[in-house]
């Protein structure tokens, strides 16, 4: 469990560095699963498979050579029982319900995000509840667990402190060649915002928690060190569907919009009540 000090400093910043949650031999299993679902081995599928870096508005402003990479599977849990008890991790859920201020906790989704040796590509600068345009509010919190050190030479994550608290910019956000973010329209922030990002390196087994409205991103991959890790993306149980947009979840959806998000594919980790967990 977290305390509240560090409840405070996630309050604060929009980001809080975590304990090493998995061990050794929990990480080399979910290597191992990752292996075979990003090679096309597993029996079942997760939701998306592929480069990220092909296409999409996320690199607009980023220039790029065609062999990088960011490998992305969506929903790894559909595809692996070990990525799903991972996601239903004990710690995890318990100090993601006391950063949401929740009694439930499910699923939103999860991904995998691999930086290859030497060839691996940016993730530009984001919020994450902007590119998710069927859920309200932006109360999410994500729990991103690295399988390898995520440090500043294999382009770990940045994070600017207190952006959670500015509201809605992601069409605003850009990056310089430098990978420093800056706001095209830098008058649309509130007084006294200072946009200046800091690195968050996580220990391989570690977990590092970010809000969904948090401004963050990643630089190349230019070392030889891989760098890889399973991001969860957890909603507190007040989280309704609102569809304003397609996303690749939206066909997984049984509820009528306005309703709360439930359903076998949002599965239900965390709850206060003495019921058994169900979808």
């Amino acid at each position: 469990m977290l305390t509240q000090s560090k409840i405070e400093e996630f309050d604060r910043n929009g980001f809080l560095k975590g304990d090493v949650v998995l061990s050794e031999e929990e990480v080399e299993v979910l290597r191992r699963e990752l292996d075979d679902v990003m090679e096309g081995r597993s029996v079942k599928k997760p939701v998306l498979n592929h480069n990220m870096l092909e296409g999409g508005k996320l690199y607009d402003n980023m220039k790029m050579t065609v062999s990088e990479r960011v490998v992305q599977i969506v929903n790894i849990w559909m595809a692996s029982d070990a990525f799903f008890n991972h996601a239903a991790n004990t710690r995890i859920c318990e100090e993601i319900a006391q950063l949401c201020r929740t009694g439930e906790v499910r699923v939103w989704h999860d991904q995998i995000q691999y930086k290859p040796p030497l060839s691996g590509g940016p993730t530009g600068w984001h919020q994450d509840h902007p590119l998710w345009p069927i859920i309200q509010p932006a109360d999410l919190v994500s729990a991103w667990v690295a399988l390898d050190d995520a440090i500043i030479e294999n382009g770990c994550m940045w994070m600017v402190p207190g952006s959670h608290k500015w509201g809605n910019h992601q069409k605003h956000l850009a990056s310089t060649k430098e990978f420093k973010p800056y706001h095209k329209q830098p008058e649309l922030l509130p007084d006294g915002a200072v946009v200046e990002a800091v690195p968050f390196e996580i220990k391989k087994g570690q977990v590092g928690y970010h809000h969904s409205l948090t401004w963050h991103g990643s630089p190349h991959n230019r070392s030889d060190m891989k760098r890889r890790a399973i991001a969860v993306h957890y909603m507190p149980g007040h989280t309704r569907y609102e569809p304003h947009a397609d996303h690749p979840m939206h066909n997984y959806v049984t509820v009528k919009a306005g309703e709360l998000l439930t359903g076998d594919h949002f599965p239900l980790v965390y709850t206060t009540r003495t019921t058994e967990l169900s979808g």
